[in-house]
């Protein structure tokens, strides 16, 4: 896929997933090539492995080599760094994990996502000084960041405005398990669609694949959505925004069929108005 001005790349948590195998993946796919041939597919995965456990730097230069020039990884932070009752002490789990190696990923690292237990209530003054200590580069590498969080305290006009401080992104989550808001706080967009079913091949209804294409092109154009939930006011200007979404959880065997539908689905979009 070639890049835009502002890209919208859409993919699938992780590459490893035995259902995979019967529906996405080609009957005799060795387990070595599964993400190669899902890179080809798609624009983007979240690496999750790193939430569970430290990677090598040599595991991410195997990924980047392995993957298509223009491809993106969203990195999911280490639940060392985030699940912890004080979060302004975090800095060496913080150091550790961003040493690990995610440098080796080069052009195609994108952005760090951080995920915050369900019980984790919202603390102005311990969640800025989180955010204060998420580094903004990496090796003379720009470095974005989002926070996904799971308390439903999270859902606030102070905590949307401090996330704007720090121009990090809030993770909106299609989910009527976690809370659900698309407050714009970064020059990106972060969504995780966490809806699929079992009994649509697409995973979501074609009408809702379409909604989440339009969607897409709507944030990357700078729109803010106003019909879908928000924990406070719209952002003051438009801004045009980089846009990842990832299909993950719901019915995962369907994930890669959904993204693979919504990346059509932009591209149809794309020659329209074009």
């Amino acid at each position: 896929m070639t890049s835009t001005p502002t890209s919208i790349r859409i993919g699938i948590g992780g590459w490893t997933f035995p259902p995979w195998r019967d529906n996405f993946y080609p009957a005799g796919l060795p387990p070595a090539r599964e993400l190669a041939y899902a890179a080809e597919r798609l624009t983007a995965i979240e690496i999750n492995a790193t939430y569970y456990r430290l990677q090598s730097a040599a595991s991410f230069a195997k990924w980047r080599d392995c993957t298509p020039e223009g491809f993106v990884f969203a990195v999911k932070g280490s639940k060392y760094v985030t699940n912890r009752r004080v979060l302004a002490e975090a800095g060496e789990s913080l150091q550790r994990f961003m040493s690990s190696g995610l440098i080796e990923l080069g052009d195609k690292l994108g952005p760090l996502v951080w995920q915050f237990a369900t019980t984790k209530a919202f603390d102005a003054e311990d969640f800025g000084a989180f955010l204060r200590l998420l580094p903004r580069e990496l090796g003379g590498r720009a470095l974005r960041h989002a926070v996904e969080v799971r308390h439903p305290s999270f859902v606030s006009e102070a905590f949307v405005e401090l996330a704007r401080a720090h121009r990090v992104a809030c993770v909106f989550a299609d989910s009527d398990k976690y809370p659900s808001f698309a407050d714009l706080s970064a020059d990106f967009v972060y969504a995780r669609l966490m809806k699929t079913v079992a009994d649509e091949p697409t995973g979501y209804a074609p009408d809702r694949i379409a909604f989440w294409a339009d969607a897409a092109a709507r944030w990357s154009a700078g729109d803010d959505l106003a019909e879908l939930p928000h924990a406070g006011p719209a952002a003051a200007a438009p801004l045009p925004r980089d846009v990842y979404a990832f299909f993950i959880s719901g019915a995962k065997e369907r994930a890669p069929a959904a993204a693979m539908a919504t990346i059509e689905a932009v591209e149809r979009g794309r020659a329209t108005r074009t």
